[in-house]
């Protein structure tokens, strides 16, 4: 398999998608934000953030306060340089309250491969400890 930039193929979006699942359970906002291009744009539920270090920044209070995050993403659709996923990731609050969240992103690449918009339309479901389902991430 070539590089993972557009035109975009099946196997190349599957595994696009699969190097995001792994670098966002590394849960290490440094890494993560080398993902996106210097003035990427996300809207992330109610935020909207431009660039890399509003990024970084979100990442680190997202992890600061969703603990033992876990997270599946899979492919839903793809065109030449865009990529549509459906997710879902597991954590607790300071609390101990497990939450299960689901949502849908829609991404859009430059022609390196790195991310310039995302949006992302997340809810949350509380669960029980019990309930959770994502323990081998």
């Amino acid at each position: 398999m070539g590089p993972l930039v557009p035109p975009f193929t099946e196997e190349t979006a599957r595994a696009k998608v699969q190097a995001a699942q792994d670098a966002w359970n590394t849960r290490d906002p440094d890494r993560v934000a080398l993902a996106y291009t210097e003035d990427s744009v996300w809207r992330n539920r109610d935020e909207f953030l431009t660039g890399r270090a509003e990024i970084r920044d979100f990442l680190r209070r997202k992890w600061a306060r969703e603990l033992d995050y876990r997270l599946r993403k899979e492919l839903w659709a793809f065109t030449a340089n865009r990529i549509a996923v459906r997710f879902r990731y597991e954590w607790h609050d300071a609390d101990g309250q497990w939450w299960r969240s689901y949502g849908n992103e829609m991404w859009e690449f430059d022609d390196n491969g790195l991310m310039r918009r995302r949006e992302a339309s997340i809810n949350d479901v509380p669960i029980t400890e019990a309930d959770r389902e994502l323990l081998d991430a």
